[in-house]
């Protein structure tokens, strides 16, 4: 089940509203990205209590590891993993695509040797949407082939692309026959491709608009190319869905990307960079990035962030009010440089809540503009914010 309400417009921007198997989403919405089942270092009991209202999980690694009998045997990912609210699952399309060299892709499905044991296997659109069934995501993405930026060292042709593209489409019909088939009760998105040419991109959403799917993603975007072909992709192609239905930027971005993907009309977003940066010491800010392994944070007493309402800014709230922490109840610039330096696991953990905290929070914000009628303001005021550079 799958009902989209769009309630405001302010220009390309959008808000909505999504209304899933497992619960409401309002967008737009940033989705935690939870490959193995786990969102690295985070309870999901602190992703429901900064307010994450859908996060994913990996088709293809759960597929691996720990396998669909393990997952089927309690009822889906949900259970499985003690998640209540909603969850999209990704195809393995990507997955394939990062593997380049070792797997095979034919117009059957792709061949690949597990880079968990060696085995051979065989990926299919219809095995995908297998897949997906037992794991019971409220969103289910057709198998895609990514298309490369570069090919054999450069850029992807028109024609290569074309080709890529057109498979995709291809698959997307059998995944869509496949989901059915199965009596999938949960929500099937296409996927656009096409490159960096926007005349493929338009041939593919015509194609998908065609299929009648409930909801669309952009794909085949922060796939190595520089970063101004991957905003020209991101602003031309929303335009191009069906404008009463979801439309989802797959694995972008930056803060930055992320309002300028709901000022070209995207509503949904992932990306795994909050907790990749997260465990690499990068924070992100109101006020810019912040490098907390840098040596100027050593006697800083000053909170991460002091805008941020986190664990790691403001503490956590104990049963007797009192609040853990050292600084206005969170930690200070100090001990989290400390935590670092020493490689202790609560750095990575509290840096994860932090930064996932600050994207959920901007996502909210965006939404809470959009209803205000002042979103360009809002758009205009975190440019600012965030180039003024963190004290």
């Amino acid at each position: 089940m799958l009902t989209f309400d769009l309630l405001k417009t302010e220009g390309l921007a959008r808000r909505g509203r999504l209304t899933l198997n497992h619960g409401v989403v309002q967008t737009p919405v940033f989705m935690p990205v939870g490959t193995y089942g786990t969102v690295k270092g985070v309870l999901p009991r602190s992703l429901l209590e900064m307010g994450a209202e859908i996060i994913l999980g990996n088709t293809f690694h759960l597929w691996l590891r720990p396998g669909l009998e393990v997952i089927g045997a309690f009822g889906g990912l949900h259970r499985f993993e003690g998640w209540p609210r909603p969850m999209l699952t990704d195809s393995g399309g990507f997955q394939v695509w990062s593997l380049a060299g070792s797997a095979k892709i034919t117009e059957e499905g792709v061949r690949f040797a597990s880079p968990v044991n060696g085995d051979r296997l065989f990926l299919t659109p219809e095995i995908s949407m297998q897949i997906q069934t037992v794991l019971d995501s409220d969103i289910v993405m057709q198998l895609d082939e990514c298309t490369p930026y570069e090919t054999g060292g450069r850029k992807t042709t028109p024609d290569e692309a074309a080709r890529s593209m057109a498979m995709s489409l291809r698959w997307a019909r059998r995944s869509r026959d496949a989901f059915e088939r199965l009596s999938n009760r949960n929500a099937l998105f296409g996927i656009v491709q096409g490159g960096m040419y926007e005349s493929l991109r338009e041939e593919s959403a015509a194609a998908l608009a065609a299929m009648d799917f409930p909801g669309y993603a952009v794909g085949g975007v922060s796939v190595g190319e520089p970063k101004e072909d991957m905003l020209r992709i991101m602003a031309h192609t929303p335009r191009l869905l069906p404008p009463h239905k979801p439309r989802y930027l797959m694995g972008v971005g930056t803060p930055e990307d992320l309002v300028e993907g709901v000022a070209s009309g995207i509503d949904m977003f992932d990306c795994v960079m909050p907790t990749r940066n997260a465990r690499n010491g990068h924070l992100f800010t109101r006020f810019g990035d912040l490098k907390i392994r840098n040596a100027k944070h050593r006697r800083d007493e000053r909170p991460l962030d002091p805008t941020c309402t986190c664990h790691a800014c403001k503490g956590t709230t104990l049963a007797d009010g009192s609040a853990a922490g050292t600084v206005s109840g969170g930690f200070s610039r100090a001990y989290l440089h400390h935590l670092e330096r020493c490689g202790e696991m609560l750095a990575p953990m509290l840096a994860s809540i932090h930064n996932l905290h600050y994207y959920v929070n901007l996502m909210r914000e965006i939404r809470a503009a959009l209803d205000e009628g002042r979103f360009e303001a809002f758009r205009a005021r975190f440019k600012a914010d965030r180039a003024r550079g963190v004290d």
